[in-house]
């Protein structure tokens, strides 16, 4: 076998499992409908306010839950079986975009239906990323778990090179209205997926059993294991201010470039199809590390500086297109290390505290992002991203190379450090 097919074969091991492949042609269509509402929902706030600062609000009380429920979301995805939780999941997304498309339908749709239904949203997905996360490897298992991460990624990435394009297209033609309305749609292949599942094929993981001082539990592991304790510190500062796309984007688009939602869509398209390839070159390597992981992170920080001073559309298409493989890249590797150092019992707990710090840092980090944008342009928002992108890269590349005398052990061997 050559050495090239053997890097194939590696790149999609994980396809051989049927759970997780029904999980991932589930994912492929709803994540599509999900990257639709996301580029109409931000159309839509643009089109009955025309602020920067409601747009990073708007997106801010989505993920306001995962700050402040987070945690406590973890504790019960360690207790209950984790398809049945996406289940409902699933389907409670479903019914935020019906109404969604209902409103917009009939013209009733007022800015503070906006909020109201994006905190219904937020409420659901202070539970679903956490269980999704930690359910990956009870389909895949341990050996196929970093594999399965990046595939996950990539299935995810590849919906928003694809999601938004047809958005923009769709919400120029006939309004936003529609892209709710076919998100509603997407979340049946989610739920038909996972009813197909076969239970006996899951792999055995450990439930966490019913105890005061969970939550506490799981944040002294995460403080005492330094892998883990860096590597959500930087998942904090980078979720805070530089994954803040669903604001920076339309703001540039829309301001810096004078474009319409079909500009927004073919933006979000590129960095979605660089992530596919960076979620591909991580699901092809053997080993992630912190080091790996703070060179990722120079290179993520690099690109999205350079976006930010791009004077001309195509050229920052270009490079968004390089940053989103980096910045892909970047997540995949942080969740492998998070979930590869977390016993099974603990995983949840581990993966809910990155999903606060991912996700939960939005409200904080949105409207600062908004903020910056209206007041000084959009370039300046994608700049404060890069800056803090970098600190987190240094932060680790010191850790690493200036002789951290702690080291993870993990099933006997060193792991996730050197």
């Amino acid at each position: 076998m050559s050495s090239s097919s053997f890097h194939l074969r590696k790149t999609f091991d994980s396809l051989s499992i049927r759970n997780f492949r029904l999980y991932l042609i589930g994912q492929v269509i709803s994540t599509t409908g999900t990257w639709m509402q996301s580029i109409a929902m931000a159309w839509l706030v643009l089109k009955l306010t025309g602020s920067g600062v409601d747009l990073g609000l708007v997106t801010a009380v989505q993920f306001l839950p995962v700050l402040l429920l987070g945690g406590f979301a973890g504790i019960l995805v360690d207790r209950f079986d984790k398809r049945k939780i996406l289940i409902l999941t699933q389907s409670l997304f479903a019914s935020q975009a019906l109404l969604l498309y209902i409103l917009v339908s009939l013209g009733v749709v007022r800015v503070w239906m906006v909020f109201v239904l994006s905190v219904y949203f937020g409420l659901v997905n202070a539970v679903d990323p956490t269980a999704r996360q930690s359910f990956v490897q009870q389909m895949a298992g341990p050996s196929n778990l970093q594999n399965a991460v990046s595939l996950n990624s990539v299935t995810f990435n590849a919906s928003r090179a694809f999601g938004p394009a047809v958005a923009g297209l769709i919400i120029a033609s006939l309004g936003v209205g529609p892209a709710f309305g076919l998100n509603a749609l997407s979340y049946i292949a989610v739920v038909v997926a996972l009813a197909m599942m076969r239970k006996s094929e899951f792999f055995p993981f450990a439930k966490a059993s019913r105890s005061k001082g969970q939550f506490r539990e799981g944040l002294a592991f995460v403080n005492k294991t330094p892998a883990l304790r860096l590597t959500l510190i930087g998942i904090l500062i980078v979720g805070t201010f530089a994954y803040n796309f669903n604001v920076s984007l339309p703001l540039l688009a829309k301001f810096t470039f004078h474009g319409g939602p079909e500009a927004l869509g073919i933006m979000s398209s590129f960095v979605g199809l660089g992530a596919v390839v960076g979620g591909l070159w991580v699901a092809s390597s053997a080993r992630v590390s912190l080091k790996r992981l703070g060179v990722v992170g120079l290179l993520f920080a690099f690109t999205m500086g350079v976006a930010s001073v791009m004077p001309t559309l195509t050229l920052t298409l270009l490079v968004l297109g390089v940053m989103g493989a980096f910045s892909i890249a970047f997540m995949s590797i942080a969740n492998s290390l998070l979930q590869l150092n977390s016993p099974p019992q603990m995983r949840g707990r581990v993966m809910a505290l990155y999903s606060v710090g991912f996700l939960g840092s939005t409200p904080i980090g949105s409207p600062i992002t908004g903020w910056v944008a209206q007041s000084f342009g959009p370039r300046y928002a994608l700049f404060m991203g890069a800056l803090s992108v970098l600190i987190v890269a240094l932060m680790i590349t010191i850790h690493v190379y200036l002789g951290a005398k702690e080291r993870v052990k993990l099933d006997g061997t060193q792991a996730a450090v050197t």
